[in-house]
């Protein structure tokens, strides 16, 4: 596994001399062709054979065993737990969510505005952006992590597999902490249950969907969870070069997945325009099958909010206009995506990174604090760390603070009074301009922003 590499570069260093090396004789016609071929082959198999042992010493198992969070006792009561009788594949999902909300959702399950509700236990492990990890069954247990999957032939995954969460998003690069930590969880994993590196999967790998407007007939693609996992960031070799169902004709390919997947090309695999739709970027692409969820929220560019259900029942999935945001989870918390104008808001199903995207450490993307600090975003590391309430703006440049000789009209232009212009005064409170009736009565020391398009 983590020895790939190195095995690889001893075979090229033996090729290097090989037409050299295989023209050796001894005095005794000993023919070295033979003698060499034999231990290239035995070395590298040791080398090889080892690997999932070898990946981290026994001091760094112990120490993150010892650290993994126990969460065990939050897991919802009415999870009926039922042991696995085998253990054939580790499934890596993004949760889709920031930390809190993912731990919550895991450990007592999802509730829904129709009524239906699950009991939770739907992952094994949860490992935040800061690669701290949680247990939140034992691992003996079956989790509803999988939901409808199926993989060489075998269907329902989760009975027969170890689920891990990585907090973050399908559309967002997951944190090297992150890699550090699901390569050592899953280390120790294939240890335990004699696992080679093509038993680890994605969710978006195995789960597959009924047919639907894009789909005649059983296809992959029901889920996008985790196709931004790279795997050698953990420290995984080894992997299937093809999807075994769709080349068994059992399902229809999804061509994005089996591009990302099973293409020749090596990439480092950023996804493309995040959860922005585009041409290309459809609403299928981003969501999966939640396309169509009333947990499913486009945030249209002029500000006008729509859950699926309601973009398939009044407005039509080929009328999405471009640059539309595409929001997943999000629950009962609709209402609190109403529009803002430029000002953004935080909550707990609400992160920078599902709002701002890869603009969320961008110099143009400040952050106000419920504590009353500012921040540009090239100042955040991580987008999980944001306490709730915070406040953002993309795409704004600033502050330019009021004084006496330079107004407001000499900061802004005939802009001053616009609602993209914004105000953040002494008191804390973050203003359109359009909300500001008296100028003149406007404290010194309040701080501008403008767009950075001005």
């Amino acid at each position: 596994m983590r020895t790939v590499a190195f095995s690889v570069w001893f075979i090229n260093r033996q090729a290097y001399d090989w037409d050299r090396f295989i023209a050796m004789k001894d005095r005794r016609g000993w023919n070295h062709r033979r003698f060499a071929l034999v231990s290239l082959i035995a070395i590298t198999f040791l080398l090889i054979l080892p690997a999932s042992s070898t990946a981290f010493s026994q001091t760094e198992r112990d120490a993150f065993q010892r650290s993994i969070v126990d969460s065990r006792q939050q897991l919802n009561p009415g999870f009926k737990k039922v042991k696995r009788k085998k253990t054939n594949y580790i499934i890596v999902h993004t949760s889709e969510l920031g930390l809190k909300t993912t731990l919550r959702v895991v450990s007592k399950g999802k509730h829904f505005r129709n009524g239906r509700r699950t009991h939770g236990g739907h992952t094994h492990y949860v490992i935040a952006r800061n690669g701290r990890t949680y247990r939140i069954m034992d691992k003996q247990y079956v989790a509803d992590h999988a939901g409808l999957s199926m993989w060489n032939g075998e269907t329902d995954l989760s009975k027969i597999s170890i689920g891990i969460e990585l907090v973050g998003y399908h559309y967002a690069p997951i944190s090297d902490k992150q890699y550090r930590s699901v390569g050592m969880l899953i280390d120790i994993l294939q240890g335990a249950y004699n696992l080679d590196d093509r038993a680890v999967l994605t969710h978006s790998q195995v789960a597959y969907g009924t047919p639907n407007p894009w789909f005649r007939r059983d296809h992959r693609g029901r889920k996008r969870c985790a196709k931004n996992f790279i795997r050698a960031k953990a420290g995984l070799g080894s992997n299937w070069s093809y999807d075994p169902d769709v080349h068994a004709g059992r399902l229809m390919a999804d061509p994005q997945l089996s591009d990302v997947f099973y293409s020749q090309a090596i990439t480092d695999s950023q996804p493309d325009e995040a959860n922005i739709i585009s041409k290309l970027n459809t609403a299928w692409v981003i969501a999966g099958e939640d396309y169509d969820s009333r947990t499913t929220v486009y945030q249209f560019p002029d500000g006008n909010l729509y859950t699926g259900v309601q973009i398939a029942e009044t407005i039509g999935w080929d009328r999405i206009p471009a640059k539309t945001v595409v929001l997943l989870n999000q629950e009962s918390k609709v209402e609190l995506l109403r529009d803002d104008g430029p000002i953004k808001t935080i909550s707990d199903g609400i992160t920078a990174w599902s709002l701002a995207g890869r603009s969320y450490n961008h110099d143009t993307t400040i952050y106000f604090l419920p504590s009353g600090r500012i921040k540009p975003g090239s100042t955040i590391s991580d987008w999980d760390d944001l306490p709730i309430k915070t406040r953002m703006i993309i795409g704004y440049k600033g502050p330019y603070p009021l004084r006496k000789d330079y107004s407001a009209f000499r900061i802004a232009g005939s802009s001053y009074k616009d609602r993209q212009t914004l105000y953040y005064l002494p008191s804390n409170k973050l203003l359109g301009g359009n909300e500001i009736k008296d100028f003149s009565r406007i404290q010194s020391g309040t701080l501008v922003f403008l767009p950075a398009t001005l």
